[in-house]
C-alpha cells in the first residue's frame, strides 16, 4: 500500500537489525517493569514461525517461487493480529520484530489481541495485477490453517491494501465453504470493511501529534510538519493535520522524490499528482531536496511514515524538530533514541502513534462478528476515545518511571502481556 526507499545505501547499511532493536526494547522495559525471567524468556521468541514457498504461474507461463512468512508472537491476550507486507527487502527478522511490536501495540491500545505479522519477499511493482492476485491467493491457501477469526486475523501493511484483503477473505471462505469476512480486516466496504479504516492509521497519527503538541506547549495551528512516506499513512496524516487541525505541511516524500516548500504543500494536490503519475516525481508544489535532508529541516514536527530503520544516530544528530510521531513501525534505532532524549525531542513511539489502524481493525472485526455496520462518525469518535486514552496512559507511565514515551509505552504494553501470562499460568 505504501513504501519509500531507504534514505540512502549508507543509512541502510547503518540500520540495526529490527529484531535486535525489539529485543533491546523488551529487555529495557522488562527491567523497569520487573518482569519475571521466565516470562521475559517466553516473550523474547515468537510462539510460532510459519515459512512457506509460494509457487506462482506468471503471465508468460513461467513458474516463479516466492518466500512467504507469518510470525505469531504471543496470543495470551487474544487472537493474533497483524498486517501482511509485500516487499523485496522483507526478512524473517523484520517480520519477527514487527510481530513482537504488534503484541505491545495491541496491549497499549487495550485490545483483546496478540501480535503477528506476515510478509512475502517480492517487489509487487514488477508484477501484473493478475500475478499479485495469484500470489496472494496461493499464500492465503498455504497459511489458511494458521489463520482464522479467533486465531489470527491479518490486515494490510506495506504494498498491500483492501483488494489484497478481499482476495485473502475470498480464498479462506472458499476453503471453509461459507463467507468469513471476519478472517481479515482492512477490507473494501462492499465485502464487510469498516468506514474509517483506510484513514485510521493516519488519523491516529494526527491525534497523537495534536496531543504531543499540547504537551510541548506548541500551537498546532500553523505548526510546520515534514512527512516522510506519502502512502496511505503519510497522506492521511498530512491531510487531517492540515485540513482539520490547521498545521502546515512543508515537506513530503515517496520513493521517487522529496519535496520541500516553506510556504506549504497541499497534500490533496500532491496525492492527485501521485495517483495520476504513480509517484510524486514531477510535482511542482515544492523544491526537490535530497531524501536525507528531510530529517534536518527546521520544522516543528517530523512524521516518519515509511519503513523501519530510518533514524539512526547520525540522522538524529541533525534533527531540529520538537516532536517526532512515528507513523511507521520501528523507524528509530536505540542509539538515535538516546540522542533525541538528550535533545529533548518528544518521540511518540510507533506502538502508540500508529495504533489507529489496529484499533479500527478491531472495530471492523466486531462489526463482522455481529454482522453490523457502524457509521463513520461512530467509528471516528470511538477511535478518538481510544487514542487519547492510550496516549494519556502511556504519558502517565513514562512520567511515573521518569523515562521516555517509548519506554513508557513498552513498560505499559509488556507489563499488560506479562500480567496476563502470569495470571493464566502454563498448560500443562
Amino acid at each position: 500500500m505504501y513504501w519509500v526507499k531507504l534514505l540512502s545505501q549508507e543509512v541502510k547499511a547503518e540500520a540495526e537489525n529490527p529484531y535486535e532493536v525489539a529485543l533491546k526494547q523488551l529487555k529495557l522495559a522488562s527491567e523497569i517493569a520487573n518482569i519475571d525471567q521466565w516470562i521475559l524468556d517466553m516473550l523474547s521468541v515468537p510462539k510460532k514461525i510459519i515459512q512457506v514457498s509460494v509457487p506462482v504461474k506468471m503471465d508468460d507461463g513461467r513458474l516463479e517461487v516466492f518466500t512467504g512468512y507469518r510470525v505469531q508472537h504471543n496470543d495470551a491476550r487474544g487472537p493474533y493480529k497483524g498486517g501482511i507486507r509485500y516487499h523485496q527487502m522483507v526478512t524473517l527478522d523484520e517480520v519477527k520484530a514487527l510481530a513482537m511490536w504488534m503484541t505491545w501495540k495491541t496491549a497499549v491500545a487495550d485490545l483483546p489481541y496478540g501480535g503477528a505479522k506476515g510478509g512475502i519477499v517480492v517487489d509487487p511493482k514488477k508484477l501484473s495485477a493478475g500475478e499479485v492476485e495469484r500470489l496472494t491467493r496461493r499464500y492465503a491457501a498455504m497459511i489458511a490453517d494458521e489463520i482464522g477469526p479467533y486465531k489470527d486475523i491479518p490486515a494490510p501493511d506495506v504494498n498491500t491494501g483492501p483488494q489484497t484483503m478481499a482476495w485473502i477473505m475470498d480464498t479462506y471462505s472458499a476453503i471453509k465453504g461459507y463467507s468469513v469476512p471476519e478472517v481479515v480486516t482492512g477490507k473494501p466496504l462492499s465485502v464487510g470493511g469498516s468506514y474509517g479504516r483506510t484513514e485510521a492509521t493516519g488519523r491516529g497519527v494526527s491525534i497523537c501529534t495534536r496531543e504531543a503538541a499540547r504537551i510541548k506547549g506548541l500551537k498546532l495551528q500553523g505548526a510546520t510538519v515534514a512527512v516522510q512516506g506519502f502512502g496511505n499513512v503519510g497522506y492521511y496524516a498530512a491531510h487531517i493535520l492540515s485540513k482539520e487541525m490547521g498545521a502546515k505541511i512543508v515537506a513530503v516524500s515517496d520513493s521517487s522524490t522529496t519535496l520541500y516548500s516553506p510556504q506549504g504543500i497541499d497534500p490533496d494536490k500532491a496525492l492527485e499528482h501521485k495517483e495520476k503519475h504513480g509517484e510524486l516525481k514531477g510535482y511542482e508544489g515544492g523544491e526537490v531536496i535530497e531524501p536525507a535532508e528531510l530529517f534536518s529541516l527546521p520544522v516543528d514536527v517530523i512524521i516518519p511514515a515509511a519503513v523501519e530503520g530510518q533514524i539512526n544516530k547520525r540522522v538524529a544528530d541533525g534533527i531540529q524538530a520538537k516532536i517526532i510521531v512515528e507513523g511507521a513501525n520501528g523507524p528509530t534505532d536505540t542509539d538515535a533514541d538516546e540522542v533525541l532524549r538528550e535533545k529533548n525531542v518528544l518521540v511518540v513511539p510507533d506502538i502508540l502513534a500508529n495504533s489507529g489502524g489496529v484499533i479500527v481493525s478491531y472495530f471492523e472485526w466486531l462489526q463482522n462478528l455481529h454482522r453490523e455496520s457502524w457509521d463513520l462518525s461512530l467509528v471516528n469518535s470511538k477511535l478518538e476515545e481510544k487514542m487519547v486514552g492510550a496516549f494519556n496512559e502511556v504519558l502517565k507511565t513514562s512520567q511515573r518511571h521518569s523515562t521516555t514515551m517509548r519506554l513508557g509505552a513498552l513498560v505499559l504494553g509488556v507489563g499488560k502481556v506479562a500480567d496476563t501470562i502470569k495470571t493464566l499460568g502454563l498448560f500443562p
